[in-house]
């Protein structure tokens, strides 16, 4: 049985049920030949108004639902993904433009995320607390109440569901407000698998939109958290008017994360490593290697194997097997990829592999003798473009990783792992992997970035789980009640 049924689907939001949109419909386009895949509904502030004052109302009854309950709506949930693995990474391939292995991750790290959550429902929520008085002190995590959900184009369906499940999972309701670019891989597909395994009505809806459903959903005073993926300069707008509201916003914004290749490196290793960490799914992930700072002792071999490697690299279709690379999201992209890297050319660094395109395949770039004062040094690319810089000492290396606004993800290799380890410490980093690459992601390990990154680790893992998407209750209790002098 088919997971998504295009009649239903459709030029429609999800509430509940399968209804129209106020905001009218957008195609929804294959980027990798131009197709129309279908038509998504795209929703307005009344759409999302009437969502969360619809969600208000479901979530008392989901809250009061025991763990038990809870938990077993989730383990279907991911359930579910894995069963329709076949049918939702065809629709990742493409809508999103992902590689069939990375169409593959995405389900398997969902479905994780829910089994991570259904385990998330039956945690510890508080503790017992001392108290100088005659009665019973503890805290305890209740569920915030309704949580709003903005999710991006790039990884739609780990992004919106690494903040929806754990959300729904300690007793909220949410409102997921995916990209209509990847409307159905991001969105349609929650709906459907979550109206499927149980969530009662009202407590989990999906709204594709723009920047009104965005605003409206921020706005609104029944939500009351904001779970937020996307670009540095979109996710200030929302930090902004969340707190002109007085509601939390947990913020995973942009990167620009550095790989560290030391002077005791194995090359080749490196080399591999490094163009791994840039290329995968076109550049277009939060964490990926945007800047190679390589030993000048290394350098020269180092670009060498890293540009065989770029021009080895099959892009294409991937709607088709055999594509290692394949199109980035809409041609808005693809032209900030190539200004960059024709602005980094111009400045004086030497391409080494790349910097062309046909369509939206933009083939995987190489730049040497990058610069601080090169245009991809400091900015985000968000494309398949490996800047490498050049240095000599330990201080120089720590001046150069720290020198942007950015702190997501580091990746340092070398032979001595404590070496790395310390070089660690003097680089601003939310996440660090050694003899890694940035691009690493497990539902059980806390996410976030620091910096212009965002707000730190508000994603994954027990902990930033609950602290995400509760709130924390003090709550006293006597035997008799208190006597005063009034």
């Amino acid at each position: 049985m088919s997971l998504l049924d295009a009649d239903a689907h459709t030029a429609h939001i999800f509430t509940g049920a399968w209804t129209r949109s106020g905001g009218g419909d957008a195609p929804v386009v294959s980027p990798s030949t131009g197709t129309v895949l279908g038509r998504t509904g795209i929703a307005d502030a009344d759409d999302v108004r009437e969502a969360a004052a619809r969600a208000d109302k479901a979530r008392h009854a989901w809250a009061a639902a025991s763990f038990e309950e809870r938990a077993a709506v989730l383990r279907r949930a991911g359930d579910l993904l894995q069963a329709h693995e076949a049918e939702i990474t065809d629709w990742l391939r493409r809508e999103s433009g992902a590689a069939a292995g990375m169409a593959g991750f995405q389900v398997h790290v969902a479905a994780e995320e829910c089994f991570e959550a259904a385990a998330l429902a039956s945690q510890p929520h508080g503790e017992v607390l001392r108290t100088a008085k005659p009665r019973l002190s503890f805290s305890r995590q209740v569920p915030v109440g309704v949580v709003g959900v903005i999710a991006p184009f790039n990884v739609p369906l780990i992004l919106g569901i690494r903040s929806v499940a754990p959300a729904l999972a300690v007793g909220n309701a949410v409102i997921l407000k995916p990209d209509p670019r990847t409307a159905v891989c991001g969105g349609a597909v929650l709906a459907e698998v979550f109206h499927r395994a149980g969530v009662p009505e009202g407590v989990f809806q999906v709204l594709p939109g723009g920047v009104a459903a965005g605003e409206a959903l921020v706005a609104d005073p029944h939500v009351r958290v904001i779970s937020f993926t996307g670009s540095t300069a979109a996710g200030r707008r929302v930090g902004e008017a969340a707190a002109r509201h007085l509601k939390r916003a947990h913020l995973e914004l942009g990167g620009n994360s550095p790989l560290v290749v030391l002077d005791d490196a194995d090359v080749e290793a490196a080399a591999s490593i490094g163009a791994w960490g840039s290329f995968l799914h076109q550049g277009q992930i939060c964490m990926t290697t945007g800047r190679h700072l390589v030993h000048a002792s290394l350098a020269d071999a180092y670009v060498e194997r890293l540009a065989a490697k770029a021009e080895a690299l099959v892009v294409g279709s991937t709607e088709e097997d055999g594509a290692a690379l394949g199109p980035v999201i809409d041609a808005g992209q693809r032209d900030k990829i190539h200004r960059l890297v024709t602005a980094g050319v111009d400045a004086g660094a030497e391409l080494r592999a790349g910097g062309t395109f046909e369509g939206l395949y933009y083939r995987p770039t190489v730049l040497d003798r990058v610069t601080p004062t090169t245009p991809p040094f400091a900015e985000e690319v968000f494309g398949p473009v490996a800047p490498v810089v050049r240095f000599s000492t330990l201080d120089e290396l720590v001046e150069l990783a720290g020198s942007t606004e950015y702190g997501l993800s580091l990746g340092v290799i070398t032979t001595n792992p404590m070496r790395g380890l310390e070089i660690a410490d003097r680089i601003p980093s939310g996440i660090v992997h050694i003899n890694d690459q940035t691009v690493d992601d497990e539902a059980v390990a806390p996410f976030g970035g620091v910096g212009h990154s965002g707000t730190g680790s508000r994603f994954g893992g027990t902990r930033a789980n609950l602290e995400a998407f509760t709130e924390t209750q003090w709550v006293t209790m006597r035997a008799d009640p208190a006597r005063y002098p009034f």
